[in-house]
């Protein structure tokens, strides 16, 4: 550092860093959730020389950070639709004693469908994912964002700006993949992204404990709600909606239901006041429930470290997943995984939820332009911010597509790096079929007509 000196008269610093690339890579992923994690396994495997960059210290996403520990739909109608790097790191994780399999066999209605998630233990899981990433060479950046990205020069190359515990350090990568769910790097780098004019809620889980359901005074419970909510101690998207409030939540013990709204979880200062009101919430809740005769010795056993985020920004892609597409089950040319999830738009008004099951028989699709971001030559999208409407990602947002989408894009960007191409040069058919040689699900018209 060198010394200088202020208008104001006072010493200040300016540091002058010199950043070199000190490592190379064919691709480096994004977020280490549900997408980051099977794409940068599968372009591993595909002999990439592949990094994964993850904000936090433990893989996973959604699953361990937010406990939203239930990962589906791999299953509709009751055949299987999404296997390859998803459904292995499921079976592993069930081998190793941290999840059981539902009755996959069984064709639950459509309403039902929640019936085929897998409930996998955040520890188990997230030890798998580090098992799976470190056999394959994925070389795990935790604790890490990226800060800026910038084309190397000669075409071949960008050159990405890391911020870690230990400061800034560069990389140099080909292609790139953004599993980071708010389309961070595809801003960052200047692509197109799009919002709903009104974002969805997010969600805290949590669960309770230190009561008996016999012991709780209804007509009291009624009663402190009525009160706290002309005091303006809670608030109604605090709670599931029900004839006696609260009560679904001390029957469950908790969960992840409660609305979190007016947030923006894709920048740190939204994510921020999100996390602030998240606790907010649980706090109204237990400040209140003790309260009540029967729940006076109420405790939070537990609230995860995050608070989940639905909905934030998606890529302009080179195609656009919609409603209509999404819900007539069309089979897109460019195919790259199938997608099974009922239409599913939490309010920002109170704690109800648009549900649109689809009918029967139908199991959408997802092309592999809705990976590209418009005029994209070195990155891919995957997961959550793939490009569509607000409305079809609303589903295609859960962790099975979000593994399925990880999987292509990884192939595709380990196709691309390899030949030095564009990943919008990408063949279409050599990707699909490269993705079935790795067990992946892709579709071929047997499902829907």
């Amino acid at each position: 550092m060198k010394p200088g000196r202020g208008g104001n008269g006072m010493d200040n610093y300016r540091m002058q860093i010199e950043l070199t690339a000190e490592q190379e890579y064919d691709v480096m992923v994004f977020g280490g959730g549900a997408a980051g994690c099977a794409a940068a396994i599968q372009a591993a495997r595909l002999g990439a020389r592949v990094a994964l960059v993850e904000k936090n210290g433990v893989l996973g996403g959604t699953a361990t950070v937010a406990a939203v520990n239930f990962p589906g739909l791999f299953h509709a109608w009751p055949r299987q639709v999404i296997a390859g790097v998803g459904w292995e790191i499921i079976e592993e994780t069930v081998r190793r004693g941290g999840a059981t399999l539902p009755d996959l066999s069984r064709p639950y209605p459509t309403n039902k469908h929640y019936l085929h998630q897998v409930r996998v233990n955040g520890f188990v899981y997230s030890k798998v994912l580090d098992d799976l990433c470190l056999e394959t060479g994925v070389e795990l950046k935790l604790h890490t964002m990226p800060v800026q990205i910038s084309d190397g020069g000669d075409g071949a190359w960008r050159h990405v700006v890391l911020a870690g515990l230990s400061g800034p350090a560069v990389c140099r990568a080909k292609k790139l993949v953004d599993a980071t769910g708010d389309a961070n790097v595809a801003g960052m780098m200047g692509y197109a992204r799009e919002r709903g004019s009104v974002l969805q809620p997010g969600t805290l889980a949590y669960e309770l404990d230190g009561y008996r359901m016999e012991d709780i005074d209804k007509e009291r419970l009624r009663e402190e709600y009525r009160l706290a909510r002309e005091a303006g101690e809670v608030l109604i998207t605090d709670h599931v909606p029900g004839e006696l409030p609260y009560w679904s939540e001390l029957q469950s013990r908790g969960g992840s239901r409660m609305h979190v709204t007016g947030i923006d979880g894709s920048t740190s200062a939204g994510k921020t006041q999100a996390e602030l009101k998240a606790r907010d919430s649980l706090w109204r809740t237990y400040r209140l429930l003790r309260r009540v005769p029967g729940c006076e010795g109420l405790v939070v056993r537990f609230a995860a470290t995050e608070c989940g985020i639905r909905e934030t920004c998606r890529i302009a892609g080179e195609k656009r997943v919609t409603l209509e597409a999404y819900t007539s089950g069309r089979i897109w040319p460019d195919a790259v995984c199938y997608s099974y999830y009922p239409i599913d738009i939490h309010s920002d008004k109170d704690s109800t939820i648009d549900k649109r099951y689809l009918a029967e028989g139908v199991v959408p699709t997802i092309p592999y332009g809705a990976l590209i971001p418009q005029g994209s030559d070195h990155l891919l999208a995957a997961g959550r911010c793939i490009s569509g409407d607000r409305e079809a990602s609303s589903a295609y947002r859960v962790q099975a597509t979000c593994m399925a989408t990880g999987q292509a894009a990884g192939a595709a960007a380990a196709m691309a790096a390899a030949r030095n191409i564009s990943v919008r040069q990408v063949p279409i058919e050599e990707l699909q079929d490269t993705l079935r040689r790795h067990k992946a699900v892709l579709p071929d018209g047997s499902i829907v007509e």
